[in-house]
C-alpha cells in the first residue's frame, strides 16, 4: 500500500474563512492526486473572476446568494443556498455576491467532456436519480447529487448529504480506491457541533483507525481506505462529497466496495436498551 494511504492523520484540511480562493485540496500539497478542493469567501458586492483553466470545476454554494456573470450560458443566473453549476475546461465565470457568500468549488482534470449547466436546489424531488435516501437505522441518511452520473462531466460526481442527528453516514463502510478518491467537505456544522469522520485501511480492523473531529469547514480526504462518519448528539453530520475518477471510464457511481466484515451489521436497534435485574 502507497505511502499516501499511511498519512492518514494528515488528511483532514480546516478550510480558511477569510474573503478571498483558497486551495484547500490539490494535488502538490496533498494526499488526493486526482481531486481539487478551493473554498471560495466573498462579502456581499464582491466578485471573483473563476478561470478553470486545465481543470473542470464544480462550485457549489453552501451559504449566502450571488448572481453569475461574464459567461452568456451563465449570464444572469441566480444562486441561492444549496445551489451549485459547472463549468468545463477553460471557462470563465464572474461570480458576484448578494449577500456573504461560501462555496466549495471541486475540480479535477478536463479530459474534453462536459458541458456548462446550473442545479437548482430542490427538496421536494421525489425519490429517484438526484434526490436519494441510503441506509437504514441509525445508518440512514439523506443525499441530493449537484453532479450525477447523468450529467456530462469528465472525471467528478458530487453531492450532498445530510446524516441524523448523533447518527452514522457512509455506513456500512465503504471503499473505491481502484478507481475514485474522494473529499468530505463539511459545513453547517458550526461550532460547539461537532462529527468524526473515520478512516482505516483495512477490513475489520478497530485498532489503526483514524478519527479526525470535523465542524464546518473541516474537509477530509479518502485517497484509499474506509471512511464513515459519525456526529455528536444534536448534531447531523453535513458535507458535500466529491468523488474524482482516475479516469473518465471509471466516473461512476456504482464502484464502492463494502468492509465485508461490517456489511449487515445492525443499525436499527435501538440506541439505549434497559437492563433488568433478573
Amino acid at each position: 500500500m502507497s505511502n499516501i494511504c499511511h498519512d492518514m492523520e494528515n488528511w483532514a484540511v480546516q478550510s480558511p474563512e477569510e474573503p478571498g480562493f483558497h486551495a484547500v485540496v490539490t494535488p502538490d500539497k496533498s494526499s488526493c492526486k486526482e481531486a481539487w478542493i478551493y473554498r471560495l469567501n466573498l462579502n456581499k458586492g464582491d466578485s471573483h473572476t473563476l478561470k478553470s483553466g486545465r481543470l473542470e470545476m464544480h462550485p457549489v454554494l453552501c451559504e449566502g446568494a450571488a448572481v453569475l456573470s461574464g459567461n452568456s450560458a451563465l449570464e444572469g443566473v441566480r444562486l441561492e443556498k444549496y445551489d451549485s453549476f459547472y463549468i468545463p475546461g477553460e471557462t470563465d465565470v464572474i461570480i458576484t455576491a448578494q449577500e456573504d457568500c461560501f462555496f466549495y468549488v471541486a475540480a479535477a482534470v478536463c479530459e474534453g467532456y462536459g458541458e456548462i449547466f446550473v442545479r437548482k436546489f430542490d427538496p421536494s424531488l421525489p425519490i429517484g436519480d438526484i434526490h436519494q435516501i441510503h441506509g437504514e437505522g441509525t445508518g440512514r441518511r439523506e443525499v441530493m447529487f449537484t453532479l450525477a452520473p447523468q450529467d456530462k462531466a469528465s472525471r467528478l460526481l458530487c453531492g450532498f448529504t445530510w446524516g441524523g442527528e448523533g447518527t452514522w453516514t457512509s455506513w456500512p463502510p465503504h471503499q473505491h480506491e481502484a478507481d475514485l478518491e474522494e473529499v468530505y467537505c463539511y459545513f453547517d456544522m458550526p461550532k460547539p457541533h461537532f462529527g468524526f469522520h473515520i478512516s482505516y485501511l483495512k477490513s475489520a480492523d478497530v485498532e489503526e483507525v483514524m478519527a479526525h473531529p470535523v465542524h464546518t469547514g473541516t474537509c477530509v480526504q479518502a485517497p484509499c481506505g474506509y471512511h464513515p462518519t459519525v456526529a455528536s448528539p444534536g448534531t447531523q453530520n453535513t458535507y458535500l462529497w466529491v468523488l474524482a475518477g482516475f479516469s473518465h471510464e471509471q466516473r461512476r457511481y456504482d464502484l464502492a466496495v463494502l468492509d465485508p466484515a461490517r456489511d449487515g451489521l445492525a443499525v436499527n436497534t435501538p440506541a439505549f436498551r434497559t437492563v433488568k435485574a433478573e
